[in-house]
């Protein structure tokens, strides 16, 4: 609590289906994510470190009634999900995280990959 601002707060992801080609790391809080109304949800996940290890990305099923937390740097994809319209999510981080705490790599541009979650 000592980096900012804790922002709680919920978004609504339409339909993002299952492929994702880019992946996010927070490295100076953690971030918690939840589902509403007991909907089942998948997220991709990699270690933290200064450099993604690609071939160390797993993805996971997380059961509607489950709030997750990424631990400082942990590279993430998703939330992702298709049999749904819409999901509503629990979201726990600073109140700028997107803004001065984000990190990107567009995997399809720098590994030429795609990844498809498999239920």
């Amino acid at each position: 609590m000592n980096q900012g601002q804790p922002r709680f707060y919920l978004m609504r992801l339409l339909r993002p289906g299952l492929k994702f080609s880019q992946i996010t790391r927070h490295t100076r809080c953690t971030q918690c994510l939840g589902s509403l109304h007991g909907k089942e949800w998948f997220i991709a996940v990699a270690l933290p470190a200064d450099e993604l290890q690609v071939d160390g990305i797993q993805a996971f099923r997380v059961a509607g009634d489950c709030f997750i937390k990424l631990e400082l740097g942990t590279w993430h994809a998703g939330p992702y999900f298709d049999g749904e319209e819409f999901i509503d999510f629990y979201n726990l981080e600073l109140a700028d995280t997107n803004i001065t705490n984000h990190e990107t790599i567009d995997l399809l541009q720098t590994h030429n990959l795609e990844f498809q979650i498999i239920p």
